[in-house]
């Protein structure tokens, strides 16, 4: 997710006089109220499938593999498959709407500096300005196809005026040995033309390989990959073996209620590791002071996929946690505190307080 960053300078009062401790309230700006509104972020998980396609296409030789090079099994039908190579998970923070709040700068008040992410979630107070924009992840394929070479090109006159395709498969094979034979003679120092150094070397042999890896594609056939990802996010709550996808060898990743793939299960465990106490609604009617903040718990998730297990690790999740609050004496005249938050979760990173 790209974020801006808006650092909220100039709320830094000058003030003179007594000074008043910045009061913090739950809500939106309300009348003329001069002050900052932030959010609170939600945690979800986003999952990253990565996938590979793989497309069989038979060489022009395919039915002279045995006969001339001795290569058994080569189908000379096109293929097209998926592999399912990995599953990635992480979490990131997305602004809470439920967790918003509103920092009001009354007048002769020592109001902290405080820096937002570009959805209003609040990254830290009284710090410099960190300039930090978070990276966008690419659901674009991971790599591009391989190097593609025309093995034609590598044909003498000879073979492509061959009568016969028969002809034609007979005289590349006999090519092919004799590139194997030119490699066996540089690798053994009895070529005619030996190179200079080690690095001609390599080139000389690297140019034979890639010649030898195009002709004999001509029988083998070719198998072009691209690996491509997908990404599924998921807002957190406690769930046993919740379908979250379906992966197909014949499509490949497809929506979890499409039947033509496996099911891709998760299994959400509220690890109960903050100890959140009973509402009170005498209490939620009181006025919040302080900078709220999350205490964020921890979720064990857990992937399966075809009864094998392909994920499992503890994350922190902000909605299995609690909302806390930074005293407002820690932003009075006396102290200067430095306040680091965790825009994913909403927890405290770092609390800095000088005098």
């Amino acid at each position: 997710m790209k974020k801006r960053i808006i650092q909220l300078a100039g709320l830094l009062l000058l003030t003179t006089g007594t000074y008043a401790q910045t009061e913090v309230t739950a809500g939106v700006m309300r009348g003329k109220d001069y002050g900052v509104t932030y959010l609170l972020p939600k945690t979800e998980i986003q999952l990253t499938i990565v996938a590979t396609k793989h497309t069989y296409t038979p060489g022009e030789f395919c039915k002279y593999a045995e006969q001339f090079l001795k290569l058994t099994g080569i189908s000379p039908l096109s293929r097209e498959y998926w592999t399912l190579d990995k599953i990635q998970t992480s979490t990131i923070g997305v602004p809470d709407k439920d967790n918003v709040y509103f920092v009001k700068l009354k007048d002769k008040t020592v109001a902290p500096l405080m820096e937002l992410t570009e959805d209003g979630i609040v990254r830290s107070i009284n710090m410099p300005y960190s300039g930090k924009k978070e990276k966008k992840q690419a659901s674009a394929p991971l790599n591009a196809a391989s190097e593609t070479l025309d093995p034609r090109t590598f044909l003498t006159q000879e073979i492509l005026m061959a009568s016969s395709s028969a002809k034609m498969a007979e005289l590349v094979a006999q090519e092919i040995y004799n590139i194997r034979e030119s490699k066996n003679a540089l690798l053994r120092g009895e070529a005619d033309n030996m190179p200079k150094d080690g690095e001609q070397l390599k080139l000389m042999l690297d140019n034979l390989n890639r010649q030898e890896k195009a002709m004999t594609e001509m029988f083998t056939g070719k198998t072009v990959e691209q690996s491509q990802t997908f990404t599924v996010r998921i807002t957190p709550k406690e769930m046993q073996n919740a379908v979250i996808s379906r992966f197909s060898t014949r499509l490949g990743v497809v929506d979890s209620y499409n039947l033509a793939g496996e099911p891709i299960y998760i299994s959400i465990t509220d690890l109960k590791t903050i100890n959140i106490p009973p509402v009170d609604e005498k209490d939620q009617k009181k006025k919040i002071e302080g900078v709220a903040y999350n205490a964020p718990g921890k979720a064990k998730i857990e992937i399966k996929y075809k009864h094998q297990k392909l994920f499992e690790d503890e994350l922190p999740v902000s909605q299995f946690g609690t909302t806390e609050y930074l005293a407002p004496v820690l932003f009075n005249k006396n102290s200067v505190t430095q306040v680091l938050f965790d825009t994913t979760t909403g927890g405290l990173l770092k609390v800095d307080r000088g005098e």
